[in-house]
């Protein structure tokens, strides 16, 4: 017998415990009230008189004296402030606390939402974080915050909670803790005022803490602590090999075998399970008898599999050579308590089912459930006999093992004068192993009845007839019949056991680059048609996807495109969709319809709804096709998730860039359209009322003042409007060749008053070739840039222009620099975005933030591109046009 090792999963556990992670201990309550601030603040006490580091994250003692004085002697991490809609909020500062790394932390009220602006939405997202730093975390949390009992805390209490933590982090914790109060105690602690505050501890006592709710939820929080108690237990009994199993809580196994009862089983089953308030699996070992049944048997297994999962049991199918030895195994490996198995007919017990009389022998401490009912007989009925399964045999392999027999015959009689008749009885059992490996058990059985006749008729004497003279020639026959049989069922095993071996090869390796393709993968539209086809080429189907659409679920990939669905497929779809349970064609409801509908869903809830029809009559599919159908349906449902999420961030992430540009382009419409018409006002104000005491110098001083304000709000206008025309891709280029010397020439003149107070220094090559431009859009983006470098460099200084070729990229270079302050190193990668500004400084020239980005808009339009650096003497930017010096094609 094999020494037992440990499993493969409960050491990668073990390895991922060791990798540094800290450790998470839950402290788990029923309701509000029931003291679990309180519990982890005395256990932080007592680790830190050990000479643990503690430290305090967060705790609300809810002005409870008794809590509070529990936080004497431990260090508290001041809390950040932050400011949500004119309120100051209060929250764990992450980063403290990550910078402070204590040796334990306390974290109170594990399904807190964080304020917005936060790094993280949700306080369990914290303590990942804390936790994968390899900081220990205590953390309280009150039953009703588990994701998956949310809805049943909403039938019990008819009050939905809105803040959940995934099951998951109770899964991953270390330790739960329960802290439990009896009904009678808590509600006298609400009377007191030590939970609420009076008005509102008398609208909660009036509601939700009823002595029937209390009682539910402290069932609910212990059956969920035992529920991982007992998992950690079973992860430590497969860490150390050890076998079970121990009988520390019930657990039902029940078998389906093909010999077994099927449905009554598994609803006896169920009524164990639920006598003994137990989980139970249903398992299905695949032998090689099994891969041979017809498929009428196979059906009727993968319908037993599904009645499991309909009734709450999770169904598992392994492959494995010996029934009874694989259920003892995996009941011994899942501390499993009680086996239930079929048998059909007690008349036949030692014929019919060899492995419930195994499983008895071997179980040990498990307590073996055997069933046994009149139901056997219609099922025995409806297995095809003998007869049944030779008409079943297809003529090519009788064929084949005829040619291997007579090829057998053939090589006996030209080795006749060198072997004796027992030897050349081996060439006929190589015949039947032939048949086996490539036809199968029938085939080879066949096999061998032929070889067993054929070696009588040709080899043993009197040849050429079925008489047998020689007693030993007897002996020898019977032995070569026996050993030809055996040969043939062994060699038939092994090749059913490899032929679903490669099948399950296969299938392994098509969900793997099936996997691989929807990573890849970032539309929905191609994501759909991925998996449809998927689907349809690996289940031998037709498939449909359908995702709703406003209020209506509408068809969105198909595999065959040009397949429909009539009204009543759609009416299964629908109720698919809206009950989240399968309908149509084999499912429970309207199953009148042409195709199966399974929901695709995940965490988030159901995301679209999956459609398959077949024109094969009986059952869509066999229990490998479902699991198979499973899988597939679970990746493409995970895969559509994440598309949808990033659409989700891709629209919150415009929607805040929305924001940002509103709010940008109001500021800048208040100061750069107010200050020019003040400007303007205030001249023509001063012009009309003290016209008469202004001498000539003054009024034009004013005059000059209101055609200068005017320009600048002309310019801000039309960089508004060339903005909207660049989004609305509504520019239309007038490309031709240009002299970029005439341009630049154009460009300074246009920007001479903007230039005044500037020294203008040109710098172009002889030999610049043409290039091609607009040349009306390129003067506007140079004198976009020339009138950025006049307001930021200091009055006195020097814009200098310089242009050169670059022959090698067949490119023109043309460099504007200012002697200014230059550009802040965290500005230089968004100096051409919209309303984009540099930080204030005490100087802050005036400006919309459109001018550089219609720039880049304008030059990239045309083929080229503009970059943006700092100079290389330290004083002042540069801007550098790059452009092609023949069209783009």
């Amino acid at each position: 017998m094999m020494e037992p090792r440990p499993s493969p999963d409960a050491l990668l556990k073990v390895a991922a415990r060791g990798n540094g992670r800290g450790r998470l201990k839950i402290f788990l309550g029923a309701a509000p009230g029931v003291g679990k601030t309180y519990e982890m603040l005395a256990t932080a006490q007592a680790r830190r008189r050990e000479g643990i580091d503690v430290v305090v994250a967060v705790a609300e003692t809810h002005g409870r004296a008794e809590t509070q004085a529990l936080l004497d002697g431990l260090e508290a991490v001041p809390r950040r402030r932050l400011d949500y809609k004119g309120r100051v909020l209060e929250e764990m500062d992450l980063d403290a606390v990550l910078a402070r790394r204590p040796g334990l932390a306390l974290v109170d009220e594990l399904a807190h939402s964080n304020v917005p602006g936060s790094r993280h939405p949700k306080r369990y997202l914290d303590v990942e974080e804390l936790l994968a730093a390899g900081i220990d975390v205590f953390t309280t949390l009150n039953i009703q915050h588990v994701e998956s009992l949310n809805d049943v805390v909403a039938r019990i209490t008819r009050i939905r909670v809105r803040e959940t933590v995934p099951d998951s982090v109770l899964d991953r914790a270390d330790d739960i803790e329960v802290v439990d109060l009896a009904p009678d105690d808590l509600l006298q602690r609400l009377r007191d005022g030590k939970v609420y505050v009076p008005q509102t501890a008398t609208r909660a006592l009036t509601h939700y803490f009823s002595p029937g709710n209390l009682t539910a939820l402290r069932e609910l929080a212990l059956r969920r602590t035992a529920q991982r108690v007992d998992a950690q237990l079973l992860d430590h009994m497969q860490e150390h090999a050890i076998a079970g199993p121990w009988a520390a809580g019930d657990r039902v196994l029940v078998c389906v075998t093909r010999h077994g009862l099927g449905a009554a089983v598994v609803r006896y089953g169920r009524r164990i399970a639920e006598r003994l308030r137990a989980p139970w699996t249903v398992l299905h070992v695949e032998t090689a008898a099994t891969l041979r049944l017809p498929d009428e048997a196979r059906d009727r297994i993968a319908t037993t599999l599904r009645l499991a999962e309909t009734l709450g049991a999770q169904s598992v199918t392994i492959p494995g050579r010996d029934a009874a030895e694989e259920i003892l195994d995996y009941a011994r490996t899942h501390n499993f308590t009680h086996i239930v198995i079929g048998n059909p007919g007690a008349a036949r017990w030692r014929l019919a089912v060899p492995v419930a009389r195994r499983l008895i022998a071997g179980a040990g401490d498990i307590v073996v459930h055997v069933v046994g009912t009149d139901a056997a007989a219609p099922e025995a009925a409806s297995k095809p006999g003998a007869a049944a399964r030779l008409a079943g045999l297809r003529l090519t392999p009788l064929g084949g093992s005829t040619a291997l027999v007579a090829l057998a015959v053939g090589i006996g009689m030209a080795l006749q004068s060198l072997l004796t008749a027992p030897s050349i009885s081996l060439v006929f059992l190589t015949a039947v192993l032939g048949s086996a490996a490539v036809w199968g058990l029938l085939p080879s059985l066949y096999a061998s009845l032929l070889s067993v006749l054929a070696y009588n008729f040709f080899f043993l004497p009197p040849l050429y007839t079925f008489t047998i003279a020689d007693p030993e020639n007897v002996v020898a026959l019977v032995f070569f019949s026996i050993a030809a049989v055996i040969t043939g069922n062994l060699a038939a095993s092994v090749r059913a056991q490899a032929v679903a071996a490669r099948t399950r090869a296969r299938t392994t390796d098509e969900l793997y680059q099936f996997s691989r393709k929807l990573a890849a993968i970032g539309n929905l539209d191609d994501l759909l048609w991925a998996a449809s086809y998927q689907v349809a080429a690996m289940l031998k189907v037709r498939a449909v996807l359908l995702l709703p659409e406003g209020e209506q679920l509408q068809v969105r990939a198909g595999y065959p495109p040009e397949d429909q669905l009539d009204e009543a497929d759609l009416a299964a779809a629908r109720w698919t969709w809206q009950h989240d349970r399968p309908a149509g064609r084999g499912a429970d409801t309207l199953p009148g319809a042409r195709r199966l509908f399974l929901p695709l869903r995940t965490g988030r809830g159901p995301l679209a709804v999956l459609g398959i029809e077949s024109d094969r009559p009986g059952p869509l599919l066999t229990p490998e096709q479902r699991r198979l159908l499973d899988a597939l349906a679970d990746q493409t449902a995970v895969s559509i998730e994440r598309i949808l999420l990033a659409e989700d961030v891709d629209r919150a992430r415009l929607e805040a860039e929305r924001e940002r540009l509103r709010g940008a382009l109001l500021t800048s419409i208040s100061h750069d359209l107010r200050t020019p018409l003040a400007a303007i006002l205030g001249a023509a104000g001063s012009l009309d009322t003290y016209h008469d005491r202004l001498d000539a110098g003054a009024r034009r001083e004013l005059l000059r003042t209101i055609q200068e304000e005017a320009e600048r709000l002309a310019r801000f206008v039309a960089n508004l409007l060339d903005m909207t025309r660049l989004e609305a891709g509504a520019l239309r280029l007038q490309r031709e060749p240009a002299d970029l010397g005439e341009v630049v020439g154009s460009a300074l003149a246009r920007a001479a008053k903007v230039l005044a107070a500037h020294r203008v220094s040109v710098t172009l090559a002889q030999d610049l070739p043409l290039v091609a431009l607009d040349v009306v859009l390129f003067e506007q983006a140079l004198f976009n840039v020339l009138d950025n470098a006049a307001r930021h460099a200091p009055p006195g200084t020097e814009v200098s222009l310089r242009g050169w070729a670059d022959p090698a990229r067949q490119e023109v270079r043309l460099a504007v620099s200012d002697q200014g302050p230059g550009i802040p190193p965290d500005a230089l990668p968004h100096v051409f975005e919209k309303f984009y500004r540099a930080p204030e400084t005490d100087r802050r020239p005036a400006g919309t933030g459109l001018g550089l980005a219609i720039t880049r808009g304008f030059v990239e339009a045309m083929g080229g591109r503009v970059e943006a650096a700092n100079r290389g003497d330290g004083i002042g930017a540069v801007f550098t046009f790059i452009l092609p010096v023949t069209p783009p094609a």
